[in-house]
């Protein structure tokens, strides 16, 4: 056992028994979405070679990255010095760390979800169902739950004439963020972008990631003056709060397209979205930075 085990040991917490344990895949999506990854009693190398037990053909993955250890009746990951490092739920790991139920393990650009205890064939299928509606990368929600919400937003909408935008949002030369700092820099990016806009907005409004690099927040019983005030909030927040990622600083900017409900009961969610997106390319073409509506 290595001496960063042992010398973490003496700071174990209560945790669940880990009679049952696993690992599912959760990004990036493709075929191997949603796989899972039964954890034994005996070390697990997580890296690109084909020698380990979780082989994983991405760049951004070191030859031999990570190790998953059981110690007693608890799991513990080990960066094995990666060059892109090892994260859970965000935070990177400079020693070993337990890992708790629920917990994010991202290697490199791959993210898993740590699943544990004696219900773990029901937390298993709950954690499919929600990678159905939730976007893995940035865990805000995806394309389909969106479809869904401001459907059924529209048709109260309609139904009782109340005021309803939607505002599209794209971040601005995102193409040369990743030549910059990489695609771990650009998903960096979408994280943070992600968090930052979910901290403003209010409870009762949806906040997607449509597509790359583009959002879209559903603002309901909200006014188009009330929309365009608020996204503009968004958009200064944007650009001057740098980013950081690693050593180096992002400066980032968003275009935002708003458009809203028309209250005659004709209007539909994609005829929304369409003129939000008619709204967004006039930003960009504009200048970028700015707000449309």
């Amino acid at each position: 056992m290595d001496r960063t085990f042992e010398t973490t040991l003496s700071n174990k917490l209560p945790h669940s028994t880990l009679a049952d344990a696993c690992l599912v895949h959760i990004y990036p999506t493709g075929p191997a979405m949603g796989r899972r990854y039964v954890l034994r009693d005996k070390p697990l190398i997580i890296g690109r070679g084909e020698d380990c037990d979780i082989s994983i053909q991405e760049s951004s993955v070191s030859r031999r990255h990570a190790r998953i250890e059981p110690v007693g009746e608890v799991f513990y990951v080990l960066d094995l010095q990666s060059t892109n490092g090892t994260f859970i739920n965000d935070k990177q790991l400079t020693e070993s760390h337990i890992l708790h139920d629920g917990d994010y393990l991202r290697v490199g650009n791959c993210i898993y979800r740590f699943l544990v205890g004696g219900n773990i064939e029901s937390e298993y299928h709950e954690e499919i169902y929600r990678l159905t509606i939730i976007d893995a990368l940035t865990q805000t929600h995806n394309v389909r739950y969106l479809s869904d919400f401001l459907d059924r937003e529209v048709m109260r909408s309609n139904r009782h004439k109340r005021p309803l935008c939607v505002a599209m949002i794209d971040i601005d030369l995102f193409r040369q963020v990743n030549e910059d700092a990489g695609h771990l820099g650009g998903d960096f990016c979408l994280r943070e972008l992600s968090h930052r806009i979910k901290r403003l907005i209010r409870r009762e409004d949806l906040f997607a990631r449509y597509g790359g690099e583009e959002f879209v927040l559903v603002l309901v019983e909200t006014k188009m003056k009330q929309a365009y005030e608020a996204a503009d909030r968004l958009r200064q927040m944007i650009a001057e709060q740098p980013f950081k990622f690693e050593d180096k600083k992002i400066n980032l900017t968003v275009s935002i397209g708003i458009s809203e409900c028309l209250l005659d009961g004709t209007d539909t969610a994609r005829e929304i979205l369409k003129r939000a997106d008619a709204n967004l390319y006039k930003a960009k073409r504009d200048g970028r930075n700015r707000v449309i509506g």
